[in-house]
């Protein structure tokens, strides 16, 4: 105990630690430690899985640089020589070029499709109350839990037999078939973004005399764009990687998309063995997705938080 000689108030000395003396964590201690665990170990396994999935990129990208003896003496060598050649014959011999085309015409179809009728039939179950707006909503949900191997058999023979001019092996088919299946997800989380919106937005636009669809188009669909933004490169995502359906709906070979594609060469190694070509083809068909999730993923990041933190 010390007297304050200005004052005159007797305050209490913080004791010292005496050595051999342990001084006992408190909660905070006790939580900040733990904490920092947490913290060293999630970052662990963050770097853990950038490894995992960064190196074979990396290794697929300076193999498609090398010659096949290259690849198979050295394959974890970097290329003493560049050899662009690997490129050109991928795309020209190989055919990734039309594989390429294919792909852009039946994603860049369906994607499109995706987005205006899952946003529209979110915005009707997400906007407005009728009867059996739930059983609808929840027909959509149900949707996601079928798995693509249950459908693919019943789609072949649907498309084949389509009454007018069969839809198999044609790019609208494939388009319909990849609307189809990604439409359940897009409305699942479309008519949980368009429920975050305000509703006064409307409101006002429909006083000021706009009906339903131009208050959808012009003020809704703007507002919601972070979603669209967000729900388009998971569909983008998933329908550029497919290879399921396309390889039982679509085995016209002149429309073959790139999964399919990349499958017959690796299978037939169709040209000679020319592991450096296979791997510039793997390459062309990965730097789409790249490109865009580089150029979209803050777009991507916002749309996944506009819901938690309006």
């Amino acid at each position: 105990m010390t007297t304050d000689t200005n004052t005159g108030t007797v305050t209490k000395r913080d004791e010292a630690v005496r050595p051999g003396v342990t001084r006992k964590l408190g909660p905070t201690d006790g939580r900040s430690s733990e904490g920092g665990v947490l913290h060293v170990f999630s970052h662990g396994m963050l770097v853990l899985w950038a490894l995992m999935v960064g190196v074979p990129l990396l290794w697929v990208l300076w193999s498609s640089f090398k010659t096949s003896n290259g690849i198979l003496s050295d394959p974890w060598g970097l290329p003493t020589t560049l050899h662009f050649e690997n490129w050109a014959n991928a795309w020209n011999k190989a055919n990734m070029g039309q594989y390429f085309l294919n792909t852009a015409i039946v994603v860049g179809g369906s994607v499109i499709g995706t987005m205006v009728l899952g946003s529209m039939a979110a915005y009707v179950l997400a906007r407005f109350t009728f009867p059996g707006n739930r059983f609808i909503y929840f027909m959509f949900v149900a949707g996601m839990s079928f798995p693509v191997f249950m459908l693919v058999i019943p789609l072949f023979f649907v498309l084949r037999d389509f009454p007018g001019s069969p839809l198999l092996a044609t790019y609208h088919g494939l388009i319909l078939v990849y609307i189809a299946y990604s439409l359940p997800f897009t409305v699942f989380f479309m008519t949980a973004f368009f429920r975050t919106l305000p509703t006064s937005v409307a409101e006002a636009a429909l006083i000021d005399g706009a009906s339903h669809t131009r208050t959808f188009f012009q003020v809704m669909l703007p507002m919601a764009k972070p979603g669209l933004i967000s729900i388009g490169i998971f569909n983008f995502l998933g329908q550029w990687n497919q290879y399921l359906l396309p390889m039982v709906l679509n085995q016209n070979e002149d429309k073959y998309v790139l999964t399919q594609g990349l499958a017959m060469i690796a299978l037939q190694q169709g040209y000679e063995n020319d592991w450096g070509a296979l791997m510039a083809g793997m390459m062309i068909a990965m730097l789409p997705v790249l490109i865009v999730y580089f150029i979209f993923q803050r777009q991507v990041q916002a749309g996944l938080t506009a819901g938690a933190l309006k």
